[in-house]
Protein backbone atom coordinates (compact mmCIF):
# COMPACT_ATOMS: atom_id res chain seq x y z
CA UNK A 1 0.00 0.00 0.00
CA UNK A 2 1.43 3.38 -0.99
CA UNK A 3 0.42 6.76 -2.29
CA UNK A 4 -2.27 6.69 -4.95
CA UNK A 5 -4.02 9.00 -7.34
CA UNK A 6 -7.79 8.93 -7.42
CA UNK A 7 -9.34 10.12 -10.68
CA UNK A 8 -12.99 11.11 -10.38
CA UNK A 9 -15.69 13.09 -12.16
CA UNK A 10 -17.85 15.75 -10.54
CA UNK A 11 -21.53 14.99 -10.98
CA UNK A 12 -22.48 18.65 -10.65
CA UNK A 13 -20.04 20.27 -13.09
CA UNK A 14 -18.98 17.33 -15.24
CA UNK A 15 -15.26 18.07 -14.81
CA UNK A 16 -12.59 15.49 -14.09
CA UNK A 17 -10.33 15.85 -11.04
CA UNK A 18 -7.59 13.95 -9.30
CA UNK A 19 -6.39 13.85 -5.75
CA UNK A 20 -3.22 12.29 -4.41
CA UNK A 21 -3.76 10.24 -1.26
CA UNK A 22 -1.13 9.22 1.30
CA UNK A 23 -0.39 5.79 2.71
CA UNK A 24 -2.96 6.59 5.42
CA UNK A 25 -5.60 7.77 2.93
CA UNK A 26 -5.06 11.47 3.74
CA UNK A 27 -5.47 13.83 0.79
CA UNK A 28 -2.10 15.41 -0.05
CA UNK A 29 -2.87 17.22 -3.30
CA UNK A 30 -6.02 18.28 -5.19
CA UNK A 31 -6.20 19.18 -8.85
CA UNK A 32 -8.04 21.82 -10.80
CA UNK A 33 -10.99 20.73 -12.94
CA UNK A 34 -10.31 19.25 -16.38
CA UNK A 35 -12.85 19.12 -19.18
CA UNK A 36 -11.58 15.74 -20.39
CA UNK A 37 -10.37 12.55 -18.77
CA UNK A 38 -7.27 12.64 -21.00
CA UNK A 39 -6.43 16.12 -19.70
CA UNK A 40 -6.79 14.91 -16.12
CA UNK A 41 -4.50 11.94 -16.81
CA UNK A 42 -1.94 14.37 -18.27
CA UNK A 43 -2.20 16.35 -15.03
CA UNK A 44 -1.38 13.22 -13.04
CA UNK A 45 1.64 12.53 -15.24
CA UNK A 46 2.75 16.13 -14.71
CA UNK A 47 2.61 15.62 -10.92
CA UNK A 48 4.65 12.43 -11.26
CA UNK A 49 7.29 14.28 -13.27
CA UNK A 50 7.40 17.67 -11.53
CA UNK A 51 7.07 16.49 -7.93
CA UNK A 52 10.62 15.10 -8.03
CA UNK A 53 11.93 18.70 -8.14
CA UNK A 54 11.47 20.21 -4.68
CA UNK A 55 11.85 23.70 -6.21
CA UNK A 56 8.49 23.25 -7.96
CA UNK A 57 6.64 23.31 -4.63
CA UNK A 58 5.51 26.75 -3.54
CA UNK A 59 4.79 26.89 0.20
CA UNK A 60 2.41 29.61 1.40
CA UNK A 61 0.67 30.82 4.54
CA UNK A 62 -3.06 31.53 4.38
CA UNK A 63 -4.80 34.54 5.89
CA UNK A 64 -5.91 32.38 8.83
CA UNK A 65 -2.30 31.40 9.64
CA UNK A 66 -2.40 27.86 8.24
CA UNK A 67 0.13 26.52 5.74
CA UNK A 68 -0.42 25.02 2.31
CA UNK A 69 1.49 24.50 -0.91
CA UNK A 70 1.03 24.37 -4.64
CA UNK A 71 2.93 22.26 -7.14
CA UNK A 72 3.89 23.99 -10.37
CA UNK A 73 4.72 22.56 -13.78
CA UNK A 74 7.74 23.69 -15.78
CA UNK A 75 5.56 26.27 -17.55
CA UNK A 76 4.61 27.80 -14.17
CA UNK A 77 1.02 26.53 -14.21
CA UNK A 78 -0.29 25.16 -10.90
CA UNK A 79 -0.93 21.41 -11.15
CA UNK A 80 -2.34 20.89 -7.68
CA UNK A 81 -2.84 22.46 -4.27
CA UNK A 82 -2.65 20.93 -0.82
CA UNK A 83 -5.02 20.92 2.10
CA UNK A 84 -4.40 23.39 4.95
CA UNK A 85 -1.91 22.44 7.68
CA UNK A 86 -1.71 23.76 11.24
CA UNK A 87 2.10 23.71 11.24
CA UNK A 88 4.83 24.49 8.75
CA UNK A 89 6.54 21.18 9.55
CA UNK A 90 3.38 19.19 8.69
CA UNK A 91 3.21 21.06 5.39
CA UNK A 92 6.87 20.28 4.67
CA UNK A 93 6.35 16.61 5.59
CA UNK A 94 3.62 16.33 2.95
CA UNK A 95 5.82 18.02 0.35
CA UNK A 96 8.59 15.50 1.08
CA UNK A 97 6.15 12.60 0.92
CA UNK A 98 4.89 13.71 -2.48
CA UNK A 99 8.41 14.39 -3.76
CA UNK A 100 9.57 10.91 -2.73
CA UNK A 101 6.54 8.82 -3.66
CA UNK A 102 4.21 10.44 -6.23
CA UNK A 103 6.24 9.20 -9.21
CA UNK A 104 5.39 5.59 -8.25
CA UNK A 105 1.76 6.18 -7.23
CA UNK A 106 -0.91 4.01 -8.81
CA UNK A 107 -3.92 5.58 -10.50
CA UNK A 108 -7.34 4.47 -9.27
CA UNK A 109 -10.01 5.42 -11.80
CA UNK A 110 -13.26 6.12 -9.95
CA UNK A 111 -15.16 7.40 -13.01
Amino acid sequence: MGTKFQLYKSSSRGYYYFRLKSFYNKTLLNSEGYQSKAGCLNGIESVKLNSRDIQKFLKKKSSNGKYYFSLKASNGQIIGTSELYFSESACENSINLISNHAHNAEIHDLT
